[in-house]
């Protein structure tokens, strides 16, 4: 599953030439904000009159509404939205707002409807980014040296990778770019960002819901320790690349 046929190519291509349709595919957006929204707005109306009430009396509401407003803020967290989105699981899954009765319910409807959200996000970020790739000045950056390695590099496991970026929590998902600018396919790139949010999402929500109102900041910790050990294996990997290319001894 980790190999991967599709090469990096080094010319700008025109709309359509690559097989993305952005149109289609933020329609079917669109059509998933409908789906979410329409049942949001009518189930949260009979309960709130304004979006002040909503928002002050949400852990009072259904379990339904709070996972269809999680689901829409999720679908929104990407590159080009960063909207915080950790903080948002961890406050779905806290005991007095928790959307299901036990921990476990809990942490699976979590876990999932987030993962499903942020591939959606995710999704949106890969179809932009290919957007981008169109043009002919930004598509130089596939000719530079640095994504050529890069490319390398993340051509050995390409599913992989993605699936532990995904996990470890970092602001800015340079492997979501690298991922689209190598052209690796929509299909492995979904699955393996659902698995990645799924774990992280789960965790987060399992901790959050066995600590109580305090677990927000054990997963502050967590998310942080997380974050320190992923770039430190990155950094060590890239330094480790660094001197196999120029032949110092490792």
């Amino acid at each position: 599953m980790d190999s991967s046929s599709t090469q990096p190519v080094e010319i700008a291509l025109p709309a359509g030439a690559d097989g993305i349709s952005l149109r289609r595919w933020f329609a079917l957006y669109g059509l998933f904000l409908l789906a979410m929204g329409v049942p949001l707005v009518w189930l949260a109306s009979a309960k709130t009159s304004s979006l002040s009430q909503f928002v002050t009396d949400f852990r009072d509401l259904d379990a339904v509404v709070k996972l269809l407003a999680f689901a829409i803020y999720i679908s929104l967290c990407c590159t080009f939205l960063p909207l915080p989105a950790n903080g948002i699981v961890a406050a779905v899954a806290l005991p007095a707002v928790a959307v299901g009765p036990d921990l476990w319910t809990t942490t699976l409807l979590v876990a999932a409807v987030g993962a499903v959200a942020s591939t959606i996000a995710n999704l949106n970020d890969y179809h932009l980014f290919t957007w981008m790739l169109r043009s002919r000045r930004i598509s130089r950056v596939r000719s530079s040296r640095f994504y050529l390695r890069s490319a390398t590099w993340f051509a050995k496991a390409p599913f992989s990778i993605l699936v532990i970026f995904n996990i470890i929590p970092i602001p800015i998902d340079v492997i979501r770019m690298l991922a689209t600018t190598y052209r690796y396919p929509r299909g492995p790139f979904a699955a393996a960002n659902a698995i990645g949010r799924f774990i992280r999402y789960g965790v987060i929500a399992a901790v959050t819901y066995s600590l109580g109102d305090h677990g927000w900041m054990a997963v502050a910790l967590l998310l942080g320790i997380a974050l320190v050990l992923g770039l430190t294996r990155v950094i060590r990997s890239s330094i480790r690349r660094l001197r196999h290319t120029n032949g110092a001894p490792s």
